[in-house]
C-alpha cells in the first residue's frame, strides 16, 4: 500500500479540480498534517548534520499545494507534488544553498543547492570555484560525494561563462545555470519507518555542497534573500 501522501497525490493528479478536492477536504487536510510532520522530521534529520537547521519553524519550509495558474497555460489548482525546502536561516525565499524533499508519484528526490538563481550569484559561485578549484573538486569528485550525485548542475551554458577560458580544464564546472545536486528517490522509501536515518549519508554529503556555495554567496556580499 502507498504512503497516505503519495495516495493522495496520485488521485489528485487523475481528478485535479476544485469540486474533486472539496468532496475530499478531510483526506487533503490529513495530508497536510502528514506533509507538516514529514517537515519537522526533515528538520531533524538535517539538524543531525547541520546544526544551523535545529529547532528550524516549519512554516519556512513548505509550499501551498494552491497553483498559481495567472501566468500558465496549465490551470489545474492544484499541484501534484510535496515540496519541502529548509534553507536555514532565512527561509523559502532565500537565494542560498539548501535542503529539498520532493515527494511526487514516480518523480520523488532529495536536493541540494537552490534553483533559478540570478546571475549576479552564479557570477560569484563561479568565481569561487575558479579560485577554489581543489577545494570544490576534492568535494565533487570524492567517493562518497559521487555515489550519491555523479552529476552537478543543470541547465549547462554551450560555452564558457563571461570571463571564463574555454580550454581551462575544469570549465565544466562553471557552466552550470542551476548549482544543484539531485539524487532520486523511490517513492517505496517512504514507507520506510527509518528512511530519514536512511538519508542522512546522502544530507551529510549535500552539506559540503551547501557549505561551498554558501560561503561563495556570502562572500560576495549580495542580498540573501529573493527581491
Amino acid at each position: 500500500m502507498a504512503h497516505p501522501i503519495i495516495a493522495f497525490l496520485q488521485q489528485l493528479r487523475s481528478n485535479n479540480s476544485r469540486e474533486w478536492m472539496a468532496e475530499h477536504r478531510t483526506e487533503y487536510e490529513l495530508v497536510k498534517a502528514l506533509r507538516d510532520d514529514t517537515a519537522r522530521q526533515f528538520i531533524g534529520a538535517i539538524a543531525e548534520v547541520d546544526s544551523d537547521a535545529a529547532g528550524f519553524p516549519v512554516k519556512e519550509c513548505v509550499y501551498r499545494m494552491v497553483r498559481d495558474t495567472r501566468f500558465s497555460m496549465d490551470k489545474s489548482p492544484y499541484k501534484t507534488h510535496v515540496g519541502i525546502f529548509v534553507c536555514p536561516p532565512l527561509g523559502k525565499k532565500s537565494v542560498m544553498a539548501g535542503y529539498y524533499l520532493h515527494i511526487e508519484p514516480g518523480n520523488s528526490f532529495i536536493c541540494g543547492g537552490n534553483y533559478e538563481l540570478p546571475t549576479k550569484y552564479l557570477t560569484a559561485i563561479r568565481n569561487d570555484i575558479r579560485d577554489n578549484i581543489e577545494e570544490y573538486v576534492s568535494i565533487v569528485e570524492s567517493p562518497e560525494f559521487k555515489q550519491y550525485f555523479p552529476t552537478v548542475g543543470d541547465n549547462l551554458l554551450k560555452t564558457a561563462p563571461k570571463g571564463f577560458d574555454r580550454d581551462w580544464e575544469y570549465i565544466n564546472y562553471v557552466r552550470p545555470r542551476e548549482y544543484a545536486v539531485v539524487m532520486k528517490l523511490d517513492d517505496s522509501i517512504f514507507d520506510s519507518a527509518d528512511y530519514m536515518e536512511q538519508l542522512l549519508p546522502v544530507l551529510e554529503q549535500i552539506k559540503r555542497f551547501n557549505d561551498f556555495i554558501n560561503f561563495a554567496i556570502t562572500e560576495s556580499e549580495l542580498p540573501l534573500l529573493r527581491s
